[in-house]
């Protein structure tokens, strides 16, 4: 009570008192912090009883001042005294000892405000950042203190110091002092060897002993900055070496011990300042943060920990739509989800947490980032979620297969998802045998999986294949697909009979039907194709040229092949409105589009490998991956229709890349198999012919087609269960897959056309 009547009467006298030159002003405040320990005994009174608070906010307020009445860059008398007479030094050890209590919190106070409001530049300067640095390794020792929220906001403004001005992080690379076997009081820092403690005296802001007069100068060069700042130690200047084998990175360090926090705004607080320091570019600074500091510990860690707290069976409807995942935002409430599950505030802390590794290594410095993410691939992928894939419970397997999908979908990092992609599908890019197929277990599996007994399995493995496939990683097409297809073994070159000649000059195959005089195809003239000219001004750039004689005749035969695949009694699209070949063409244009964009540099080759310089001896294999989905496509009308439509889906994707040898391989009817080859046409021409059959058995075959195509489109209630049911189903898949390779082939053949 009598402190604070003390503090009252100071400000009264201060208002009345006649206004003093800023520096006597700024003087006098400091002079009345050092008298108060000189002349106080009770060191246990907190120091919101004292005046300290007042006299520290006084001085901050008089700098900010003194800069506001300077020009820009100018350094006042005032900041000159704060600087010469190591008024920070002085703070830190008495916040340091935290006397009187509380002291701790109010130095970390003013820290942080002088950062935060002086806008000159303070921490080039060595007794500015020697106290910084040292008063950083304080932060984070012991969570749940009564200074977190203080110590989180300093770390954060000298991070975002950081951010402003890079360079500047050298002085934060301290560098690791060469620890004796047996150590001594005598080998303790001066700062802290009892004996070098003398208690504060009159002439107190002298604390921190006498320096080198050079060392006070202000370092406004880059080339001036040291690599680190610890005192009594020789140094390197910043980027002599590029080496630092030894150094500490405590900015970093302490940011990691926040990051456990019990109060999530801290944590959170913690992660931003790392982000902000993940993305410095300055090199001997990201190589320091993963050879250094416990960050990539920390973040396998805790993914770990929280895959292991999900509940061993989520449903994968669930796991796929939880809501989209920001790390900064993982605030969940069970009462006031209407759509909550058993398991979800986990599987969002989960999400979340990786969601936060992804941006981070995304914001990385890329030596940093491939650190990160390589860790994370060996230390959680590899030694935690390979073996819940590899498992043999289905209800595993469909939990973990979801989980991966998950991932794949939500990742963004270029760094992340190149080393997800060598975790599913390993690093070779050697063209495939079968007797290698094993060669890397995990994606030996997965692909098995797309064929796996359990619908819901294969339809799970096939969607994760179906995004990976759309991912920005070229790996995933060359591994999955183009290494197989790189010597065009499955073709079988023939020179060109007379009769063939004869066949391509009059642009027509024999038994071809003209779709320009067909009414059925009436839509697929190239003048009345297009909905309206403005469809193709956004058209994808030109695609690879490959062997045509007369673009519109040649575009023709391969469309009309695959819509003629279908036999007319096996058609049902086209007595139901809105379901003609013409819907699909929007969809493949604007996909195509997309696809070009995101193959756009991966050095792929406009036309087919020659076929003088392939090697068409060799036996052909179409891949693990394609041999799986071409079997699957030979069963369509055996399996569900959900299977169908994933497979169907793939195998549509696949098509739309622009690489030559794709095109050939899966959209070219009239390419010259090798014997015993297959490709994505003939499968098809053996399913219809096996449905040919199979036609001549079923009774009613067209209306019940028909009423199972509107059943499926809505049009139709349910009604009682028709006879072959899966058949029917079958058909309209098969049907609307060959209209949507005569539109992807279309339109890739267009683009190949414009100029």
């Amino acid at each position: 009570m009598f402190s604070k009547l003390t503090s009252i009467l100071q400000h009264a006298v201060e208002a009345l008192a006649p206004s003093l030159p800023l520096q006597e002003d700024f003087v006098y405040h400091w002079k009345a912090i050092t008298h108060y320990y000189i002349e106080t005994s009770d060191d246990k009174a907190p120091v919101t009883d004292t005046n300290i608070p007042s006299h520290l906010e006084q001085m901050l307020d008089i700098l900010v001042q003194e800069e506001d009445e300077r020009e820009s860059g100018e350094t006042g008398p005032c900041m000159e005294y704060l600087l010469h007479h190591k008024i920070l030094e002085t703070l830190y050890t008495l916040g340091k000892a935290d006397c009187p209590p509380g002291m701790k919190q109010q130095v970390l106070v003013f820290y942080t405000k002088l950062l935060g409001r002086i806008r000159q530049p303070l921490l080039p300067h060595i007794n500015v950042h020697r106290p910084v640095q040292k008063l950083i390794r304080l932060c984070g020792e012991v969570l749940a203190t009564p200074t977190e929220n203080e110590e989180i906001q300093f770390l954060c403004i000298v991070c975002a110091k950081l951010k402003q001005d890079p360079y500047l992080v050298n002085f934060f690379l301290e560098s690791k002092p060469k620890v004796p076997a047996l150590q001594g009081p005598s080998d303790l820092p001066a700062e802290d060897s009892p004996r070098n403690k003398k208690p504060l005296t009159a002439d107190s802001e002298h604390v921190g002993g006498t320096e080198q007069i050079e060392e006070n100068r202000l370092s406004s060069s880059r080339d001036d900055l040291p690599s680190c700042v610890c005192p009594g130690e020789v140094t390197a200047p910043a980027g002599a070496s590029g080496k630092h084998p030894n150094q500490d990175y405590n900015l970093v360090n302490s940011l990691l011990n926040l990051t456990k926090s019990p109060d999530g705004r801290i944590a959170v607080k913690a992660c931003e300042g790392l982000m902000l320091l993940v993305s410095l570019p300055e090199s001997a600074a990201a190589k320091c943060l993963t050879q250094n500091t416990c960050l990539c510990e920390l973040l396998t860690d805790r993914l770990t920990s929280l895959y292991n707290a999900l509940a061993q069976s989520v449903d994968p409807l669930d796991i796929e739509t939880v809501e989209a995942i920001n790390w900064g935002l993982d605030s969940y409430s069970h009462k006031e989800d209407a759509s909550a599950f058993p398991g979800k505030r986990a599987l969002i802390s989960f999400l979340s947490w990786f969601d936060y590794c992804d941006q981070l290594i995304k914001e990385a410095h890329k030596t940093s980032a491939a650190v990160m993410a390589r860790s994370i691939r060996e230390q959680f992928f590899i030694r935690i979620m390979e073996p819940q894939l590899m498992q043999t419970s289905e209800i595993g397997i469909l939990t973990s297969t979801a989980l991966l999908h998950r991932i794949v979908r939500q990742v963004s990092s270029e760094a992340l998802l190149q080393e997800i992609v060598y975790f599913i599908l390993g690093v070779d890019r050697e063209a495939e045998s079968l007797a290698d197929v094993n060669k890397h277990p995990l994606r030996h599996r997965l692909i098995e999986h797309c064929d796996h007994i359990s619908d819901e399995i294969s339809i799970m493995t096939l969607r994760l294949f179906e995004h990976l496939l759309q991912k920005p990683c070229e790996h995933v097409l060359s591994n999955l697909v183009l290494r197989n297809l790189e010597e065009r073994s499955y073709t079988e070159y023939k020179p060109m009979s007379q009769d063939d000649k004869d066949v391509v000059e009059n642009g027509q195959i024999a038994g071809a039907v003209d779709l320009e005089e067909d009414p059925l195809f009436s839509d697929l003239s190239l003048d009345n194709i297009l909905p309206s000219p403005e469809w193709l001004t956004a058209s994808p750039p030109a695609t690879p040229e490959y062997h045509k004689v007369d673009g519109k005749t040649e575009v023709h035969k391969i469309v009309n092949s695959f819509l003629c695949l279908v036999p007319d009694e096996a058609k049902s699209s086209y007595q139901v409105e809105g379901t003609g070949y013409d819907t699909y063409l929007r969809d493949a244009h604007r996909q195509f589009r997309d696809y070009c964009a995101v193959c756009m540099h991966w050095d792929w080759p406009n036309s087919p490998k020659a076929l003088e310089k392939c090697n068409l001896t060799a036996a052909f294999f179409e891949g693990h991956f394609l041999k799986v989905l071409f079997d699957r496509m030979g069963r369509i009308l055996d399996q569900p229709y959900d299977v169908n439509l994933q497979v169907t889906s793939v195998l549509s994707k696949l098509a739309l890349f622009p690489h030559p040898h794709i095109h050939e391989y899966l959209l070219d009817p009239y390419v010259n198999l090798a014997p015993s080859c297959r490709s994505l046409f003939s499968v098809i021409v053996r399913v219809v012919g096996d449905l040919m059959v199979r036609i001549q058995r079923i009774p009613d075959f067209t209306s019940k087609l028909l009423l199972v195509r509107k059943r499926l489109l809505g049009l139709e209630p349910d009604g009682p269960i028709i006879d072959h049911m899966t058949l029917l189903e079958g058909v309209i898949v098969l049907e609307e897959f060959c209209k949507e390779l005569a539109a992807i082939a279309f339109v890739k053949y267009h683009a190949s056309t414009m100029p």
